[in-house]
C-alpha cells in the first residue's frame, strides 16, 4: 500500500480549534449604534414638536383667498387629475402638456377630493407633508446623534424654518419632494443599522465573518427607500441625485461593514453583492415611478398618449404606450434643458446659500391695517438667522467629517450636496429659491450637529466628552441660538402668512434690498 493512500487520523476533539464563540469587544464597539434607550421620551418629543409644526401650519391656512403663485397650475392640475385622470387643457378640451410627473399633483388632489376645491382643500396635503417632514427629521437626527434632545432641536428648527413653512402652506410640488426624499434617507439609515445588527447577531452566534455572511431576510428598509425615491422622482426629476447618492452609500456602507466584521475580501464581496442589490433597487424605484402614471396609461386623453399614431406609426399594445410615454419624457427633458427665460424672482445656487433672493408668492397693498399705506405679502424666505448659519455649519461639519471620518457627517453632507450641488452645473437655467427644499433638512442637520458639538457629546456607553460646567455653558449657548431663531421666525411671521402690515412695518422686515 502506498503512503499516499493512508489517511491521517483525525485529531482528538480537544485538539480541534474551537468555533468562534462570539464577536470580540472591538468588533462589538464598531457595530454598536448610538441610539439612546429612551423610547417613551423620544415619542413624547416627536409628538410635541410635530404637533407644534402642525398648529403653526394650520393657522389661517385658507388665507389668502384664491390661487397664489404656482397654485394656479398645480391646484388646477390636481383637480383635472380627479376629473380626467390626466392634466387637462380646459380651453383646448384635451390633455395638457405639463413639465412635471404626476405624483405631487395626485397628492394635492387627495386633499381636494377630501375637502373640496378651495384654499384648505388644495393646501392641506402640503401641510401634512411638511408636518411629516418635521417628524422624520426628529427621528433621523436622534438616530444620527444619539440624542433625543438634538433630534427634537432639529425638528423644532425645521418647524420654524421660513421657506419650509411657506411651502408647507402652499400647493406647490417642492414640499412633497423634500418630505419623500427625507423619508427615503431615513429608511436608508435604518437599513444600514438593521444590516449591522443582523451581522453582529450572527457573529455572536458563532458565524465566521471572514468566510461567510449572514442570511439577512427581506430588506424592508431598503425596499421602502427604493419606493420613496421612485415616488420622489414622480414629483420632480431632481430626486435622481438622491437615488445616485443612495446607491453610493449602499456600496460604501456595505464595504465598511465587511471591513469592520473582518471579511477577507470586503471590496470584492461588496461589489458582487451590491451589484444585485442595486439592480433590484433601481428596478423597484422605476416601478414605483411608473405606477404613478397609471392615469395617463389608463385613458386616451393625455398629452403624447398617442404620439406614434399621430406621427403615422403603428401603435402595438403595451410597447406602443411605453414608446409614447418615453417620447413624452424626451420632450419634457428638452423643455427643462432649454429653460432659460428671464424671471423677476429667479436666482442662482450661490444666492440660495445666503438667502439673497426670495420668491414673492402673494402681494397686495389693498388691505386694511389701520394706516394710510398697507402691505400684505407671502414671501418664500428662509428664517434669516437660521439660514445664515447654514454655510458655516456645513463647513464645520465638513472639517469634522475629514478629521473624524464620521459616516454620519458624510451622510448629512451628501444630502446637502445632492440637494444643491447639481444646480451649479446649469448656470444658464432659470432657477428659483424653492429648489433648495430637499436640502433644507440636511442643512438643519448640520446646524444641529454643531449645536451638539458646542454642548458636548456623549460617547457610546454614556461617558460625556465634556465636564458639567462645559456642558452647561454649551447648553446655554445652543439654547440661546434656538430661542433667537424662534423669535426671528415670529418676527417674520406676518410676511410668511400674508398678514396685513403698516407699510413701514413691512419695510422694516426687508433687511436686504434683494428681498424687495
Amino acid at each position: 500500500m502506498s503512503a499516499t493512500a493512508v489517511r491521517p487520523a483525525a485529531p482528538p476533539a480537544e485538539w480541534r480549534p474551537a468555533l468562534p464563540s462570539g464577536a470580540s469587544p472591538r468588533v462589538k464597539a464598531r457595530f454598536q449604534t448610538s441610539l439612546p434607550d429612551d423610547r417613551r421620551r423620544a415619542a413624547l418629543v416627536t409628538i410635541g414638536v410635530t404637533a407644534l409644526a402642525a398648529v403653526l401650519r394650520l393657522i389661517g391656512l385658507n388665507h389668502p383667498k384664491g390661487l397664489i403663485f404656482d397654485e394656479v397650475y398645480y391646484a388646477q392640475d390636481a383637480k383635472s387629475l380627479l376629473e380626467h385622470g390626466v392634466e387637462w387643457d380646459h380651453v383646448g378640451g384635451a390633455g395638457a402638456y405639463v413639465a412635471h410627473p404626476p405624483f405631487g399633483k395626485w397628492l394635492i388632489a387627495a386633499g381636494e377630493g377630501a375637502l373640496g376645491f378651495d384654499e384648505t382643500g388644495w393646501r392641506i396635503s402640503a401641510v401634512l407633508a411638511g408636518v411629516v417632514g418635521v417628524a422624520l427629521l426628529v427621528r433621523l437626527m436622534r438616530r444620527l446623534t444619539g440624542s433625543t434632545l438634538l433630534g427634537g432641536t432639529a425638528g423644532l428648527l425645521l418647524a420654524v424654518e421660513g421657506s419650509h413653512f411657506v411651502l408647507s402652506r402652499t400647493s406647490l410640488l417642492d414640499i412633497f419632494l423634500a418630505t419623500l426624499i427625507l423619508g427615503a434617507m431615513y429608511c436608508l439609515v435604518r437599513d444600514r443599522d438593521w444590516r449591522r445588527e443582523r451581522w453582529l447577531a450572527a457573529m455572536e452566534e458563532g458565524m465566521d465573518a471572514a468566510r461567510r455572511r449572514p442570511r439577512l431576510g427581506l430588506p424592508w428598509w431598503r425596499i421602502a427607500t427604493a419606493v420613496l425615491l421612485g415616488l420622489a422622482m414622480s414629483v420632480k426629476w431632481s430626486a435622481l441625485w438622491f437615488i445616485l447618492l443612495a446607491i453610493v452609500l449602499f456600496v460604501v456602507w456595505d464595504w465598511r461593514l465587511r471591513v469592520d466584521a473582518g471579511a477577507r475580501k470586503p471590496l470584492r464581496d461588496t461589489l458582487i453583492y451590491e451589484f444585485g442589490q442595486n439592480l433590484w433597487f433601481g428596478l423597484l424605484a422605476i416601478g414605483a415611478y411608473l405606477a404613478t402614471w397609471a392615469g395617463w396609461f389608463a385613458n386616451d386623453e393625455g398629452s403624447y398618449r398617442h404620439w406614434l399614431a399621430e406621427n403615422d406609426h403603428s401603435e402595438p399594445p403595451v410597447i406602443g404606450p411605453l414608446v409614447n410615454w418615453f417620447q413624452y419624457h424626451l420632450s419634457v427633458y428638452d423643455f427643462h434643458a432649454g429653460l432659460s427665460s428671464e424671471h423677476s424672482y429667479q436666482s442662482t445656487p450661490l444666492e440660495w446659500l445666503f438667502n439673497l433672493r426670495p420668491v414673492v408668492f402673494f402681494w397686495s397693498s389693498d388691505v386694511p391695517c389701520g394706516a394710510d399705506r398697507c402691505a400684505a405679502e407671502i414671501l418664500l424666505l428662509g428664517t434669516p438667522l437660521l439660514w445664515w448659519a447654514f454655510v458655516p455649519a456645513t463647513l464645520a461639519l465638513l472639517a469634522w467629517a475629514l478629521y473624524k471620518r464620521d459616516w454620519r457627517a458624510w451622510f448629512l453632507l451628501g444630502g446637502i450636496a445632492a440637494g444643491i450641488g447639481p444646480w451649479f452645473a446649469y448656470p444658464e437655467r432659470t432657477m428659483f429659491f424653492f429648489y433648495t427644499a430637499p436640502a433644507v433638512p440636511f442643512f438643519i442637520g448640520a446646524v444641529t450637529w454643531c449645536l451638539g458639538a458646542i454642548i458636548g457629546r456623549h460617547r457610546r456607553g454614556g461617558a460625556a466628552t465634556a465636564g458639567p460646567e462645559r456642558r452647561l455653558t454649551g447648553g446655554l449657548i445652543a439654547g440661546a441660538f434656538v430661542a433667537v431663531v424662534v423669535l426671528c421666525f415670529a418676527y417674520f411671521w406676518p410676511i410668511y402668512t400674508g398678514e396685513p402690515l403698516d407699510y413701514s412695518d413691512w419695510r422694516a422686515r426687508m433687511w436686504l434690498d434683494s428681498w424687495i
